[in-house]
C-alpha cells in the first residue's frame, strides 16, 4: 500500500546548496530526497560538473547541453545563478540563508571568509543554520585545506592499496567513491545536527572530508593494522579474512559465492557433493590461511557447471550466491524497479527521463508506504531564478515559489 501523495520526512525544510562537482551536491540531494526544499546556488558559468563528459545531453532548440554526469547528483534541486562576488547577489545568499535550515558547502579552506560568507557572519544572519562543510583532507591539521579530489583521495586513504588484482596493481573503485561517502557522511551529520538543534535552539558546524569518510569505511582492514599490525593488501576478488568468499570461474563464465559462516560452509559442499572437512579447508582458518587451495578446490566443483544451473541450485540450497551484471543489466532488472531504485522525471529542456532513485523507502505503522513519490528533474542553470527572487521579495517567507 502506498499514501496518494507523501513528500518525505524533512518536508518543509529549506536547504540552500553552494556545493559543486559530487560530494557536497551528493549530501543536498540525499536531503532533497527526503523531501528538504533545496536551491542550488551555482555560478554564472554552473557547477563544474555540468561540463564533465560526454556522454552529454543535446535539447532541441539550441539549449545548453546537459551532462549526464550532472543529472547523476543534482535531482529535487532547484537552480540559481549568483555571482558571490558581487554585492548584491551576497546579499541575496544572505537572505537565503536567513530563511534556510541547511547550507552545503565544499570550498577550500577560508573561501567564504574572503566572500565575506565565513561562518560567524552565517551563524550572524541565522543562528538556527546548520552549515555542512566538506574538504579534501579536512580543515585543519598539517594538511588542512590541501585541495582534494575523489581518486587522489582513494589512494591517499589508502583505499587503491586494498583494491586491484594484486599489491603490484592498484586500483580506483569504479564510482567516486570518496566524494559519494563525503556526501552521505555528510548528510547524516545534517541530520544529527538538526535533531540536536531541536534541543538547543542553535544550528551547529559538521565538517567532514573525502580522507575522513574514506577512513570511515576501512571497517575491519582498519583494525587489521591499528589492532593486529597486519597491513592489507589488494588481492583481487576474494575476501581477505573469509574463504570461500569472491568471484569463482565456472563453465561458461564466473559466479560469486559468499560463504560467510562454517554452517553455509557445510551446506554448500553438501549440495556440492564435497568433503567439508578437506585436509586444509575444515575451518575459516585454514581455508584463508591455504586460500589458493580452497579457490582451486572450490573451482574444481564449479568447472562441470552452467552459471545459471548452479546460482539454481545454490538458491535452493539458500546458499548466497549470485552473477556479475553489467549496468544495462541491472536496470533491466525486475527486481531493481521493484524497489523503486529509478525514478521518472520530466526534465525543462530534455523531457522525461529515467534517473537512478533514492536508495530508502518509508513505511507507516499500517505498512502503507509514504516514501517521496514525487521527484524534481535536475534543473537547468538558473532555471529557477526568477520564481526564487520573487519568494524571497514576497511577504510570505514560508511560502515557496510551487505555491504561488
Amino acid at each position: 500500500m502506498r499514501a496518494e501523495v507523501s513528500r518525505g520526512p524533512l518536508d518543509g525544510l529549506l536547504v540552500v546548496d553552494l556545493s559543486r562537482a559530487l560530494a557536497g551536491p551528493h549530501a543536498a540531494m540525499m536531503l532533497g530526497d527526503l523531501g528538504a526544499r533545496v536551491v542550488k546556488i551555482e555560478s554564472p558559468t554552473g557547477d563544474d560538473a555540468r561540463g564533465y563528459g560526454p556522454p552529454f545531453l543535446d535539447p532541441p532548440g539550441g539549449q545548453a547541453r546537459e551532462s549526464t554526469y550532472f543529472l547523476s547528483a543534482n535531482r529535487n534541486k532547484e537552480s540559481v545563478a549568483l555571482d558571490l562576488k558581487t554585492v548584491a547577489d551576497r546579499d541575496l545568499l544572505l537572505e537565503l540563508a536567513r530563511r534556510a535550515d541547511v547550507l552545503v558547502e565544499n570550498f577550500r579552506t577560508g573561501v567564504l571568509d574572503r566572500l565575506g560568507l565565513g561562518l560567524e557572519r552565517l551563524h550572524e544572519v541565522n543562528p538556527r543554520l546548520v552549515v555542512l562543510s566538506i574538504t579534501g583532507f579536512g580543515h585543519d591539521g598539517p594538511e588542512g585545506g590541501r585541495a582534494g579530489y575523489d581518486q587522489i583521495a582513494q589512494g591517499e586513504a589508502g583505499l587503491m592499496s586494498l583494491t586491484g588484482s594484486s599489491p603490484e596493481d592498484p586500483q580506483k573503485v569504479g564510482v567516486p567513491i570518496s566524494d559519494l561517502l563525503a556526501g552521505m557522511y555528510g548528510a547524516y551529520g545534517v541530520l544529527a545536527a538538526l535533531h540536536e538543534r531541536d534541543r538547543t535552539g542553535e544550528g551547529t558546524v559538521v565538517r567532514t572530508s573525502l580522507l575522513a569518510a574514506t577512513v570511515g569505511v576501512h571497517a575491519f582492514q582498519g583494525t587489521r593494522w591499528t589492532v593486529a599490525g597486519e597491513v592489507g593488501r589488494a588481492q583481487g576478488n576474494h575476501h581477505s579474512a573469509i574463504a570461500p568468499y569472491g568471484l569463482f570461474r565456472c563453465a561458461d563464465g564466473s559466479v560469486q559465492v559468499a560463504l560467510g559462516s562454517e554452517g553455509l560452509w557445510r551446506r554448500f559442499c553438501a549440495c556440492l557433493d564435497l568433503d567439508p572437512a578437506a585436509p586444509g579447508l575444515a575451518t575459516n582458518q585454514e581455508r584463508v590461511r591455504h586460500r589458493e587451495d580452497t579457490v582451486a578446490f572450490v573451482e574444481a566443483a564449479l568447472a562441470p557447471w552452467q552459471a545459471a544451473d548452479l546460482l539454481a541450485r545454490l538458491d535452493a540450497a539458500g546458499i548466497p550466491a549470485g552473477r556479475v551484471r553489467t549496468l544495462d543489466e541491472v536496470y533491466a532488472w525486475d527486481q531493481l524497479s521493484s524497489q523503486g531504485l529509478t525514478v521518472e522525471v520530466d526534465h525543462a529542456t530534455l523531457g522525461p527521463l529515467t534517473l537512478p532513485g533514492p536508495p530508502l523507502r518509508f513505511f507507516d505503522r499500517t505498512g502503507t508506504e509514504v516514501t517521496r513519490d514525487e521527484h524534481r528533474a535536475p534543473p537547468p542553470l538558473d532555471a529557477d531564478a526568477a520564481a526564487v527572487r520573487a519568494w524571497l521579495e514576497g511577504p510570505a517567507p514560508d511560502a515557496s515559489p510551487e505555491d504561488g
